[in-house]
C-alpha cells in the first residue's frame, strides 16, 4: 500500500481512531478497578498493627482495626468462593 496515495487528511481518522480505543481502554480499566474494590480510600490504614498505636490518634486506631477486620472478613469470603469454584 502506497501511502502518497491515499487522499489528504487520512490521518485524523488515525488520530480518531486511536483516541476512541484509548477512551475506550480507560473506560474498561476504571470499570473493572471498581468491581474489584480499587478505589477503597481505607486501604491506607492497613499499613498499621498493634504496634503502631502510640503513633495514631485514638480514632485513627479505632479506624484501622476496623478497616482490618473488615479486610480480613473480605479476604475470607473471597478465599471460601475460591474453594468452592475449585471443587
Amino acid at each position: 500500500m502506497d501511502l502518497d496515495k491515499l487522499p489528504d487528511g487520512w490521518t485524523i481518522y488515525v488520530w480518531l481512531v486511536a483516541g476512541a480505543l484509548i477512551i475506550i481502554a480507560a473506560i474498561v480499566a476504571m470499570r473493572w478497578a471498581k468491581n474489584n474494590d480499587q478505589f477503597d480510600e481505607d486501604i491506607k490504614y492497613l499499613v498499621f498493627d498493634e504496634n503502631d498505636k502510640d503513633k495514631m490518634t485514638p480514632e485513627d486506631f479505632k479506624k484501622s482495626q476496623e478497616v482490618l477486620k473488615a479486610q480480613m472478613k473480605s479476604r475470607d469470603e473471597h478465599l471460601q468462593a475460591q474453594r468452592e469454584q475449585n471443587k
